[in-house]
């Protein structure tokens, strides 16, 4: 098998590493940067002899050498600055997903595309959109992330195992986010019966500028380990055929009143991508938040169309 990563930054190169070390599939790291992707995929050899991984990983600028693959995971972009929104980033980066969707077109046609280059929703709209591909097989990491943010927010508070608490975030991958506490849980019992509200509220709010806090504290770049964590869990369920459910930059055609938008919500991922919308019973205020969110991606697809 055939991973190819579009982006040889730190979330393409640490996606590489997770991937490798599973032994899933065989990697090319592209980057339009020849040396950096060369050298990085060089480093992720040698690594292989250390860590037992004998899946091989080469590194290049020729779009050719995505030849065949099953998943193209598309990292490449600007980053966010201090004080920078996702929406700041979109002209620049709408510009290298165009750029990056043609060339999957001709050399993996049959490909799932997984993007993670943000602003991640309006950017999963328009790869979707340029690409032609069927909504299954085009997607954005994003739920998986903000999901995984909430529970350790929630572990913290409960002095739990983060890996045990099961949390619900639907919605846009930004401050927006739908985080749904009421359906979320530790072994089984609610979150909303363990914790104040008050606790809640902040864990919440924590969770949703997460992100804004690892880009001030960095002061040039955005979070990596996480993000390629959610990658690699996206890429898994794909190629092991996982059929497991998961949230994730989705298609909705219909679903919740939304029509014509990719937006996060929870998907059972398998080795055709995305094989169901599994489909939530929300209260008519969740409902209200998502299609905010959605007229909101609307209105960026506008901006660049």
């Amino acid at each position: 098998m055939k991973v190819a990563i579009i982006g040889a930054g730190n979330v393409g190169a640490q996606s590489a590493l997770l991937i490798l070390k599973q032994d899933l599939a065989d990697i090319v790291l592209l980057d339009i940067q020849k040396d950096l992707a060369q050298a990085k995929a060089m480093d992720l050899s040698d690594a292989g002899a250390i860590l037992g991984y004998s899946s091989k990983v080469v590194g290049t600028d020729d779009y050719r050498a995505i030849n065949g693959a099953e998943i193209v995971v598309i990292t490449a972009g600007f980053t966010r600055k201090p004080g920078m929104t996702r929406e700041e980033l979109l002209e620049k980066n709408a510009q290298i997903i165009k750029e990056v969707v043609e060339k999957i077109k001709i050399y993996a046609p049959q490909s799932i595309i997984i993007v993670v280059t943000n602003p991640l929703d309006v950017l999963t709209y328009l790869a979707l959109k340029l690409s032609n591909f069927p909504p299954a097989r085009v997607m954005g990491m994003a739920g998986v992330l903000d999901s995984a943010r909430f529970s350790v927010q929630i572990s913290a508070l409960l002095n739990k195992p983060s890996a045990k608490i099961k949390t619900v975030i639907l919605g846009s991958h930004s401050e927006r986010m739908l985080i749904l506490s009421r359906l979320s849980d530790y072994r089984q019992e609610k979150i909303v019966h363990l914790l104040k509200p008050e606790e809640l509220k902040s864990a919440e709010e924590r969770t949703r500028k997460r992100g804004t806090e690892i880009v001030e504290l960095l002061k040039g770049g955005s979070a990596f380990f996480a993000p390629s964590a959610a990658v690699f869990k996206m890429v898994e369920a794909i190629l092991k055929d996982k059929k497991e459910i998961m949230p994730v930059c989705s298609y909705l055609d219909g679903q919740y009143g939304l029509k014509d938008i990719t937006l996060g919500t929870l998907a059972r991922i398998g080795k055709a991508g995305i094989e169901e919308i599994v489909e939530l019973d929300l209260t008519a205020e969740e409902k209200n938040l998502l299609q905010k969110s959605a007229l909101e991606i609307l209105s960026l697809y506008k901006k660049i169309k």
